[in-house]
Parts: C-alpha cells; sequence; structure tokens
C-alpha cells in the first residue's frame, strides 16, 4: 500500500508539473491535475490537502533535483571549485524563463508555512558551501549575486542584458577561484 501512495503521490507531482508548465502555477487548478494524474480529486487531496500543499510539493521536488545536478555536476568534475559548480548551475537555471511569482503569493497566503522547505534548503546549501569554500568573503558575494539573479529571474524584474549576465557569471568565477 505505501509504495502505492508514493507512486500515486509522484503521478500528482509529476501531472501538476506539467500543468504549471502550460499554464503556469497562479493557474494551477487541482481538478486539472487530478484529471492529468488520473487519480480522483479526493486521491489528490489525500496527498496534497490543499493547493499550497501540492505547490510546496513542486518546490521540494525543484530543490531536490538542483541537489541532485549540484551532486552530479561535482562528481563529475572533482577538481572544479564547489562554489563555481554552484555559480554555473544557477546561471543556467536563471536562464530558463520562469513563470510569474504571484503564484508565490497565493500559496504563502493559503499557508504560511510553504517557504519553509526554501529557507531550509538555503540554509543547508549555504552551510555547505561554506564548509567546501576556504573564503568566506568570496563565497557571501557570490552565493548573494546569485540568489539576486534568481530573485530578479522569479519576479520578472531582471534588468541586466544578456552581455551583462554573463559579464556578472564570469566575475563571479574568478571570484570563486
Amino acid at each position: 500500500m505505501r509504495a502505492q501512495r508514493t507512486n500515486s503521490r509522484e503521478k500528482i507531482l509529476a501531472a501538476a508539473a506539467e500543468v504549471a508548465r502550460e499554464s503556469g502555477p497562479g493557474s494551477l487548478s487541482l481538478e486539472a491535475v487530478a484529471s492529468r494524474a488520473g487519480v480522483s480529486k479526493g486521491g489528490l487531496l489525500y496527498n496534497f490537502p490543499t493547493k499550497a500543499k501540492l505547490m510546496q510539493g513542486l518546490v521540494e521536488g525543484y530543490l531536490r533535483e538542483f541537489e541532485q545536478a549540484l551532486d552530479s555536476a561535482r562528481a563529475n568534475d572533482k577538481d572544479e571549485n564547489p562554489l563555481a559548480v554552484y555559480i554555473r548551475l544557477s546561471a543556467n537555471d536563471c536562464e530558463e524563463k520562469q513563470p510569474s511569482a504571484s503564484w508565490i503569493f497565493s500559496a504563502i497566503a493559503e499557508d504560511p508555512d510553504f517557504m519553509t522547505p526554501i529557507k531550509t534548503f538555503k540554509q543547508q546549501l549555504f552551510e555547505r558551501l561554506k564548509g567546501e569554500t576556504p573564503d568566506l568573503k568570496s563565497l557571501l558575494v557570490c552565493y548573494l549575486a546569485i540568489e539576486g539573479l534568481r530573485s530578479m529571474n522569479l519576479f520578472d524584474a531582471d534588468v541586466l542584458s544578456k552581455d551583462e549576465r554573463e559579464l556578472l557569471v564570469s566575475s563571479l568565477l574568478e571570484i570563486a577561484k
């Protein structure tokens, strides 16, 4: 029974990710997700009691994928500085167009705990990088610059040109050496 629950939970999350990509997370409806996943709305609500919990599951999945990509990149190039790996992955991630951040505000309004996994992930990632980066000043500059890029991307407030973003990333990679 437990494997079936996990499987339906994963099916629901995959369906929610597809629906969110197609129509944007803010337009995500539980009915559309249940239909796409091939489960009843009750089955969806059993796994995710609120839309905010479903969105939180999507965010947690994204964070897991980012961490796996970070681990994989580190394993493939053991000589590259861990901070540089983080910068490259994050910069590539920021190149992808993100949907409007309005869905985040909706999720927070519905469930203030929505941000907890994001805060936890960012704290753990920062602590991990701090343990792997000998120069705290370089880490602080690079980490905050990347988080600034992420925020601009998320809130569709990117004021940098492609050339300026590339200059920023190459400068951060120099600082990370």
